[in-house]
């Protein structure tokens, strides 16, 4: 896949020279919500970014200085009330792929939030691995406030690893409004900014680790995903062959290269 020549329906989507994608949720009148459509061009891209060489790190936000107000009221929610199980778990299923897809690419995904970020909107940021956001992001897993429980997405398997067990129940009982300095200081957002320099943020940090040995960025975050149910000793001898993987790479040279030379190495993913 070049992810440069993909052609989004329903959302913006563009990849620059540094190989950092942007990934915009773009129904600003309605404060972005997500339908059936966008939930599955989101997930079959970011399955796809698996092949994507010239894409080293996406960003995803929103439009209109809203990030996301979750699953469209009308066009998701309504028409679910109507379905049969089976149609249910393939939606179920589906939303969870989304989180499946964004966890499993290896690329890394930075959220730059700003507004409201609630519901599939809160889920999507909570599956980045980093979180940007501005003072008045607002956010909120709203599962319990329509009735649903707030198991959705893999909440109960991410939120408690970010921000603790007894802060993630409280969010998912509830349904409550995050604020802004709460993410912050348990550790949801990364870092805070002002609303007029939140994209800028994003891409500095995006060409950072675009610039950075992206292989081994890949094994990272592959390393963060498998060792979450590992003991200590498996999790160890996993980290061991990954990392002789990565010593087998060209980067790896060029980085000692440059060391040796007093110069900042150039890394090219391989």
């Amino acid at each position: 896949m070049k992810a440069r020549e993909y052609k989004a329906e329903h959302f913006l989507w563009s990849v620059d020279d540094d190989g950092v994608a942007v990934l915009t949720l773009n129904r600003p009148e309605r404060k972005n919500p997500l339908t059936f459509e966008s939930y599955a061009e989101m997930r079959d891209l970011f399955r796809a970014l698996v092949h994507a060489r010239d894409c080293k790190v996406v960003i995803v936000t929103g439009a209109g200085g809203n990030f996301s107000s979750g699953g469209d009221v009308h066009e998701i929610i309504g028409p679910l009330t109507e379905m049969a199980m089976p149609a249910l778990l393939d939606f179920t299923r589906m939303t969870g792929d989304l989180v499946k897809g964004m966890r499993g690419c290896p690329q890394p995904i930075i959220a730059a939030l700003d507004g409201v970020c609630v519901g599939a909107g809160a889920i999507m940021a909570m599956a980045s691995d980093l979180r940007i956001a501005t003072a008045r992001t607002k956010t909120a897993f709203l599962f319990t406030r329509v009735g649903l429980a707030g198991c959705d997405m893999g909440a109960c398997a991410i939120l408690p690893r970010q921000i603790g067990q007894g802060r993630a129940s409280e969010l998912l009982f509830t349904g409550r409004v995050m604020t802004a300095d709460e993410g912050e200081r348990w550790g949801f957002h990364n870092r805070l900014v002002e609303p007029d320099a939140l994209l800028e943020a994003a891409r500095d940090l995006a060409v950072s680790l675009a610039r950075g040995p992206t292989f081994a960025h890949g094994v990272t975050k592959n390393q963060l995903n498998v060792e979450w149910d590992m003991s200590l000793d498996a999790a160890i001898e996993a980290e061991a062959q990954a990392q002789a993987i990565c010593m087998q790479t060209n980067d790896f040279r060029r980085a000692y290269e440059a060391f040796a030379a007093k110069r900042e190495p150039v890394f090219e993913g391989d």
